[in-house]
């Protein structure tokens, strides 16, 4: 598998176990501290590495010490990165989070480089080289941008998936809208297709976005597992029941075991039990490199 994550680097600070800020000065021992490449193009390029597959990531950082180490713990992985771009007038986007004891947890985060990659900056070499084109956040560039990126891919028959990060927002929606008909997945949360599209109905959400033009919706939901709709009909897939730590990271753990069992020639169901697979190892540790393992790992999770 050839694939390129473009867009959305973040380097996540994560604290646990947190139940209440310090007031003032305060302070509060925790059990752990880590920091691990993530957003839905990094942390998707990660766990992408992990399955075995060959991956780029693409999109910008800042030339900084949080870019630096954004840079070595993807390599650390296996991940290229020679598609990423330097930005000297902005820092490399980051988040801190704290991490409640059951596993949720809010976020403080910067957008930083992240707002400023486009066409632009795209080795179109690269991508019509490639096998897969994951584009985490294409809210940060826009509908239109995005929608040329995924376009030329698609032309040069590559397949193309996308991930949104925004809260789900009909605004959201709109703003993006012209990139969804040029994507064969669209991997969302259940919040964003209700909140996208107006319905109180998963799979009428889901429909109201195969109407957009995306060829398959993969929605994430949570303890639930993935709903999968396409012009077929629909599936319902359930998540594999674990001890949960830490939510971060798991939607791209899912966005990556999905797009592995596809490039597997795997049914999308398969692909979507091998997604919640994957992401059910992320969960029960801190952060979105949590856990040591691989493909034959994750199949024996399904297994």
């Amino acid at each position: 598998m050839k694939a390129i994550a473009m867009g959305v680097h973040v380097l996540d600070v994560l604290v646990r176990p947190v139940e209440s800020i310090p007031e003032g000065q305060g302070g509060a021992l925790v059990d752990e501290i880590r920091m691990t490449a993530a957003g839905s193009a990094g942390g998707t390029a990660l766990v992408l590495a992990r399955l075995g597959a060959a991956v780029r990531s693409a999109g910008a950082i800042g030339a900084d010490p949080l870019g630096d180490m954004l840079v070595e713990l993807l390599e650390r992985e296996g991940v290229d990165v020679s598609l990423l771009m330097r930005r000297d007038d902005v820092q490399t986007s980051a988040s801190v989070l704290p991490i409640r004891p059951d596993g949720s947890r809010p976020a403080f985060h910067v957008v930083g480089a992240n707002a400023t990659y486009g066409p632009g900056d795209v080795d179109w070499d690269a991508v019509e080289g490639a096998g897969y084109l994951h584009l985490g956040g294409p809210e940060f560039m826009g509908g239109e941008a995005a929608a040329a990126i995924l376009s030329r891919a698609r032309a040069a028959g590559v397949t193309t998936s996308a991930d949104i990060l925004a809260p789900g927002d009909m605004g959201v929606l709109e703003w993006i809208a012209p990139a969804l008909e040029h994507l064969d997945y669209l991997l969302p949360n259940d919040e964003q297709v209700l909140g996208f599209t107006g319905e109180t109905d998963q799979e009428a959400g889901c429909r109201a976005l195969l109407a957009r033009g995306v060829g398959c919706v993969a929605a994430t939901c949570g303890a639930d597992g993935v709903l999968l709709v396409d012009a077929e009909g629909t599936e319902r897939v359930p998540a594999f029941e674990v001890e949960v730590v830490d939510t971060t990271g798991c939607g791209d753990a899912f966005s990556a075991g999905f797009l592995r069992g596809l490039s597997l020639g795997r049914s999308r169901r398969e692909a979507a039990v091998l997604g919640c697979a994957t992401a059910a190892l992320v969960a029960q540790g801190l952060g979105t490199d949590a856990g040591d393992y691989d493909l034959a790992a994750v199949e024996v999770v399904m297994s």
